[in-house]
């Protein structure tokens, strides 16, 4: 840092390497051993100054202006500096308290909406058995979860916690990238979470590895059950996805328009899936008039592990725990699992029209998913093609639910879900394509803790 004192080794004798105070007020000038550095003291705050010269004191004492009685007045840029000092100070604290007040918030949240659904599962060995393996699950990881929680909490590149809506957690974290060029491509990412745990935070591990690579990122929290039923899901994502479609392009955020993309994970990819297909409905149906976004403002959709046919996965959630009675209020009724089902609404005859305003849809799944088998993914995909949809199926030989989205982010090296998400991304960018091949990543977790959280998993 520049210095403020400036030299004059001609008029005025200089000071020896040694130490010397010249002291006025409740400030002082003190000149270290090493003739580099000059200790500037302001009231109880000490900063280090580099300097080319050495300083001159006379000239220092003669730039002094002194009151008619001998009292040196206040410099003002001594003033200015102290005020800015004690601003700067103020804002540490405020945003530190700040900080706190909206951690203290989330974690209240989330134990709340786990004792909800703990009230709703009820107390049950089969329940208590998940919760308990839930819990080595996350102590197995978390080395990774804690270096995800410094950088969600922390980092000064994410805005958390935006409005999208009027509605009960209608907001959204915005991740957006350091550098790179502008506009940016633009993810808007839908989380999983069963429809009754899903949170925006779930996102923060993948949004990151986005944003490194120069895209902008969207985690969308939308209402739960019991805040909501699959409607209310449904709209709210739909809400937020309008919301971010007509601002992605603010210079503040610097995205691309032209480049929108959806994603979702298990829950969030049925979700996601649901608001594009109903969009896609209501503009052949209602007209564009009176829509916040249109089906062909998002250049790809991208699902991971999700479920499209709800009626037929009833049974298999009901035997994994998900029971059946709480997932008929998710969907409010029987009638719910069909107007909510993406298999069902494309083979519905009234979604014909639509087909040709959708964009490309990537399916991704592992084949070893014993939360939402990979046969949902491969049987909506050929739903979609009949229609005369655009739509490629990814299958991963081996991957569980968690696999795709935390352990194997966690392993670090060549992520192969992460590729196959820049390679749609950047499909159009082979310069971008070039950069994406050659990236890895550290490792967050060992290799040991990574096995024995795939074994325990209840997921």
């Amino acid at each position: 840092m520049p210095s403020s004192v400036t030299a004059n080794s001609e008029s005025s004798p200089v000071v020896a390497p040694q130490e010397m105070d010249v002291s006025y007020g409740s400030r002082s000038v003190r000149r270290a051993s090493d003739p580099g550095y000059t200790r500037v003291a302001v009231h109880d705050r000490e900063e280090i100054e580099e300097v080319d010269t050495v300083i001159n004191v006379d000239d220092l004492l003669r730039s002094r202006q002194f009151t008619s009685d001998g009292a040196p007045e206040r410099s003002l840029a001594g003033e200015e500096y102290g005020n800015r000092t004690c601003s700067e100070r103020q804002d540490s604290v405020r945003s530190l308290t700040e900080e706190v007040q909206h951690i203290a918030s989330e974690t209240s949240l989330i134990t709340r909406l786990s004792l909800t659904l703990l009230r709703f599962l009820g107390v049950g060995t089969r329940w208590i058995a998940k919760f308990i393996r839930l819990g080595v699950y996350a102590l197995c990881l978390m080395p990774g979860f804690i270096q995800v929680m410094y950088y969600y909490f922390f980092s000064k590149n994410i805005q958390r916690s935006l409005v999208y809506g009027d509605h009960p957690r209608n907001r959204f974290d915005l991740f957006l990238p350091t550098g790179g060029h502008k506009p940016r491509p633009a993810v808007i990412f839908v989380t999983g979470g069963a429809w009754v745990i899903g949170y925006k935070a779930w996102g923060a591990l993948l949004a990151r590895q986005l944003a490194e690579r120069n895209i902008i990122v969207a985690c969308i929290d939308y209402r739960n059950f019991p805040q909501g039923s699959v409607s209310d899901m449904v709209s709210d994502v739909s809400r937020g996805i309008g919301h971010l479609c007509q601002n992605i392009g603010d210079p503040n955020i610097g995205g691309d328009p032209n480049k929108i993309y959806l994603v979702g994970q298990s829950a969030g990819a049925h979700l996601g899936a649901c608001a594009l297909l109903l969009q896609a409905e209501k503009q052949i149906t209602d007209g564009t008039a009176g829509l916040t976004w249109i089906s062909s403002q998002i250049k790809a959709y991208v699902a991971l592990s999700g479920g499209y046919n709800l009626r037929n996965l009833m049974e298999h959630f009901d035997r994994r725990g998900l029971y059946k009675s709480l997932f008929l209020r998710i969907m409010k009724d029987e009638e719910g699992l069909t107007r909510f089902s993406p298999e069902c609404i494309v083979r519905s005859p009234s979604f014909r029209d639509a087909v040709a305003l959708l964009p490309p849809i990537t399916l991704v799944h592992g084949t070893a998913d014993y939360s939402i088998p990979y046969e949902a993914s491969v049987e909506f995909g050929e739903t979609l093609k009949s229609v005369g949809a655009t739509v490629s199926t990814l299958l991963y030989p081996g991957k569980t639910h968690t696999d795709l989205f935390l352990q194997d982010p966690m392993r670090g090296g060549k992520i192969d879900m992460l590729t196959d998400i820049l390679a749609v991304i950047h499909a159009d960018d082979e310069e971008e394509q070039a950069l994406d091949a050659a990236m890895t990543r550290p490792r967050m977790v060992p290799e040991c803790l990574l096995q024995f959280a795939r074994w325990v998993s209840p997921f």
